[in-house]
């Protein structure tokens, strides 16, 4: 269980969002809705440990994560709104690279799965400066076939994807959250996960 409590956040000399509150458990998504500017990525953010709220604490499993950050930051996984992709090295190699780091499966089987489920496989060899952005996006998303961590935390995950792989995405996260998994999600499009318990969120600008 993931819980927020009174969190508040400001940057520079602008508060974007003050007292926010909730309690996310296991099969549930919760979508962050906001105009731009209200300060959705800052709250996920904020909840992967990258930003300090002004006020507000956050809980996993009851415990504060600021006394074990490193244990909480091992059951999350993060795509943020930036890929997060080295230019100069191929696809399987960025792929390979972040696993590693984040003790995903890393191997090079595992790997070529992940980009083909995504619908990437092709590009798995290729610079990731000479793709599209929409295959970008979908080299950072393949790392959701490659995590068990319980808590995704993805930041306008279905930008940049074609219809095809949003539905493809949107799959990948029905199943993880059908194995008892969470998701939070900012998102523009229309799209709906078959959770356990679904949650909106909405912060004002």
């Amino acid at each position: 269980m993931l819980s927020a409590q009174s969190l508040t956040c400001i940057r520079g000399d602008r508060l974007l969002f003050r007292d926010v509150s909730f309690t996310l458990e296991a099969g549930g998504v919760l979508y962050v809705l906001g105009e731009n500017g209200s300060g959705k990525s800052s709250l996920l953010r904020i909840l992967c440990g990258l930003m300090t709220p002004e006020t507000g604490t956050i809980s996993w499993s009851g415990e504060q994560v600021k006394s074990n950050t490193e244990g909480y930051r091992s059951k999350l996984l993060y795509v943020g709104h930036l890929n997060g992709l080295k230019d100069d090295l191929t696809a399987a190699e960025n792929l390979q690279t972040s696993a590693r780091l984040s003790s995903y499966k890393s191997d090079a089987e595992n790997v070529s799965v992940a980009l083909g489920a995504i619908g990437i496989g092709r590009c798995a060899n290729l610079p990731v400066r000479v793709l599209s952005q929409g295959q970008k996006r979908r080299v950072a998303l393949a790392r959701l076939w490659l995590t068990e961590s319980p808590l995704w935390i993805l930041d306008e995950p279905f930008a940049a994807l074609d219809s095809a792989s949003i539905g493809v995405l949107q799959g990948r996260i029905n199943q993880h959250v059908a194995k008892g998994g969470m998701a939070i999600i900012t998102t523009h499009q229309d799209v709906a996960i078959n959770a356990q318990s679904t949650q909106h969120l909405r912060l004002d600008a």
